[in-house]
């Protein structure tokens, strides 16, 4: 479940990006609208924090954690 306010209560410059997305892309996915809503309270702390999880010191190589991620999204019927 999506909050209506995290679909779209965007910032106008977020607004445009967004725009801009579904223009080319066709939609924006619903992570994307939750990290660029409130960016300084989640967003940007979230994005960190992957970073350091996809990039960080790990057995696993860059490459086999993106098909993780992406495994895992495909299982949740994620379009991401």
């Amino acid at each position: 479940m999506r909050l209506k306010k995290v679909h779209d209560g965007h910032r106008l410059p977020d607004k445009l990006m967004l725009t801009m997305m579904n223009l080319i892309v066709g939609h924006a996915p619903g992570v994307v609208r939750t990290l660029r809503y409130r960016k300084e309270f989640f967003g940007h702390p979230f994005s960190e924090l992957t970073e350091q999880v996809m990039r960080g010191p790990s057995e696993w190589s860059v490459g086999e954690r993106e098909m993780f991620a992406a495994f895992v999204s495909r299982l949740n019927q994620c379009v991401f």
